[in-house]
């Protein structure tokens, strides 16, 4: 294998050969070649991992539950469907810049593992030899963790994040990690080390951040499923404008530990994929109290896939329009209404409501990402994004007045925000107010109002895809529910899923 730098960008590139998988874009529907694959398989045509009946598919367009099912029943390999993905992050990674390392040894060792565990009859559940990555906060023991930093340019730690842990327990097959807005501090993904990250529906076109490389890596379908981290919006903000499914759990569902900090109080982890279903599946791998981490929750852990079928016929929606409906883009503004109707058609009844100020989101994530990065900062302030740098200092001589106000605001509004839940089941509100802006004008460096305020309440939150622009730029709509209902949240988000299929209907022309 080969391994090469591409320029200034400094991602870490390394050559695979990629076999006979064909990795040229798909017609706008996918599911013809896929029904016809499967049809070959009932029929007992296609051998156990027979890479020779998949050579005509393109395996990277599969969703995480499809290419799960279909490993699951030997119809294709786990190798396989590492090559697909590695040829396909060397063909497009140096225009998306979604990657930061491409680990592709370690990967298709742990692919090769995962088929001999098959083919001896020991599955380990969905993500068991599926191809996944990781947001480059989140450790990995013996790959770089660069936090899209100068600073941490060379560090590799040697023990993994919790949820890279749990992860890999299940079988997954880490391909590598994925580039971000430096430190998770900002919402453009273009304040990085390694370069601006690039939207797939346009090239032009911001990302969004802070998880940007992880939604144009699966929008881009460079892998099956992969993380974010959401303190103001980030695992959903860029969902929306990559035109993928992101969802933020409640606040302590999910392990942070071994994730390089922004907020404590404010941080969570989530999972991204192409769908519903595909996110339900991670969040049953990642969910789940950890007891090294302290915000981590003891809240029993259902089986989020159960979601899925579930009758929404009995839902009460409020739909959040003070605060959050104010100037809405022309197409998001359509696009919204229709999806709301199309909720509406789905449940029993919608009002709107009024949701209490959540002002205090960045008096808290400022004091306290000064406080994480304090001990490198006062030494080595040169090495950060200028944009990075700007916040750090802002916040280097905040009021401790100011944030223990704001600590409390925090901590009376999550014990108040159920009662809005009295009256209503989930929550509707817009993620973005307006399209993936241009790169050319500053790519948006700003957070999400629409987003922030649901990290402060510490809801669980949804993006999903409702549509996109007359130029092609996705929409999502965001569904919220109370605190450790995400069963509701993705239950409704499947419904409207399948019964709008955005997502489906068309694919980034790569």
């Amino acid at each position: 294998m080969n391994k090469t730098e591409h320029g200034a960008c400094g991602v870490e590139q390394i050559n695979a050969n990629a076999g006979d998988v064909s990795v040229q874009a798909a017609p706008l529907s996918r599911r013809t070649v896929l029904l016809s694959g499967l049809a070959a398989a009932g029929a007992g045509l296609m051998p156990a991992f027979s890479a020779a009946q998949t050579a005509g598919e393109e395996l990277t367009a599969l969703t995480l539950a499809e290419a799960a099912r279909r490993v699951r029943a030997q119809e294709v390999s786990p190798v396989d469907l590492t090559h697909a993905c590695l040829a396909r992050i060397e063909r497009l990674n140096p225009a998306l810049n979604a990657f930061i390392t491409v680990a592709a040894e370690q990967a298709l060792a742990a692919a090769q593992r995962a088929e001999g565990e098959i083919r001896a009859g020991n599955w380990k559940g969905p993500l068991h030899g599926i191809p996944f990555a990781l947001k480059d906060i989140m450790d990995t023991a013996g790959i770089r963790t660069t936090g899209a930093s100068e600073l941490f340019e060379n560090r590799v730690p040697t023990d993994d994040s919790e949820v890279a842990r749990r992860l890999k327990e299940a079988g997954g097959v880490l391909l590598g990690k994925l580039n971000l807005n430096e430190f998770a501090y900002g919402g453009s993904a273009t304040a990085t080390h390694f370069g601006t990250m690039h939207n797939p529906w346009n090239l032009d076109h911001a990302t969004g951040g802070s998880s940007g490389g992880s939604a144009v890596a699966i929008a881009a379908d460079l892998c099956f499923g992969t993380l974010g981290t959401d303190t103001a919006g980030s695992v959903r903000m860029p969902a929306s404008q990559c035109g993928i499914v992101g969802l933020k759990p409640t606040y302590g569902r999910v392990s942070t530990r071994g994730v390089m900090m922004l907020s404590w109080t404010l941080d969570h982890v989530g999972p991204m994929c192409k769908s519903v279903e595909d996110v339900a599946l991670m969040l049953n791998l990642i969910a789940g109290y950890d007891p090294l981490e302290p915000t981590s929750s003891r809240e029993a852990v259902p089986d989020y896939t159960r979601a899925l079928g579930m009758n929404t016929a009995g839902l009460r929606l409020g739909i959040a329009r003070e605060g959050f409906f104010e100037n809405l883009d022309p197409e998001v503004e359509s696009a919204l209404n229709q999806a709301i109707e199309v909720l509406r058609s789905l449940t029993a009844s919608t009002r709107e409501l009024r949701l209490p100020a959540a002002t205090s989101g960045a008096r808290l994530w400022g004091p306290e990402a000064y406080a994480y990065h304090a001990p490198y900062f006062t030494v080595s302030p040169e090495k950060y994004q200028p944009s990075t740098r700007a916040a750090l200092e802002r916040y280097a001589n905040a009021p401790a007045l100011d944030y223990v106000q704001a600590r409390r605001e925090v901590d009376l509004l999550r014990q108040s925000i159920g009662s809005v839940f009295a009256d209503v089941d989930l929550l509707i509100a817009p993620v973005m107010r307006t399209p993936a802006p241009l790169l050319s004008e500053g790519g948006g460096g700003g957070v999400s109002a629409n987003a922030a305020a649901f990290d402060v309440f510490g809801l669980p939150a949804i993006s999903v895809p409702c549509g996109f622009t007359r130029e092609g730029l996705p929409i999502g709509i965001q569904i919220i529910g109370a605190h450790f209902d995400e069963t509701r949240v993705l239950a409704l988000a499947a419904a409207y899923e399948q019964q709008t299929q955005w997502r489906q209907s068309r694919r980034p022309a790569l």
